[in-house]
């Protein structure tokens, strides 16, 4: 297997990790309130969610398409 399908596969689960921590931030009780009296999520439950939207797609597409020559 090519390295840089290793590496997509690596950033593929890493974003979904990143997804998923940032998915249960935005249910806590102190980020609802945040929402509601801002409207919007605070920086670190974003970043949480952007960066595993990054590291997930850069992880798919080094997946499907890291290997060929």
């Amino acid at each position: 297997m090519h390295w840089t399908r290793i590496l997509g596969i690596a950033l593929l689960v890493l974003g979904a990790v990143l997804l998923f921590m940032g998915y249960n931030a935005t249910e806590s009780v102190t980020e609802e309130l945040h929402e509601t009296l801002t409207g919007r999520f605070t920086d670190e439950t974003r970043n949480y969610l952007v960066g595993g939207a990054v590291a997930a797609v850069v992880g798919l597409v080094l997946l499907l398409f890291g290997g060929r020559r």
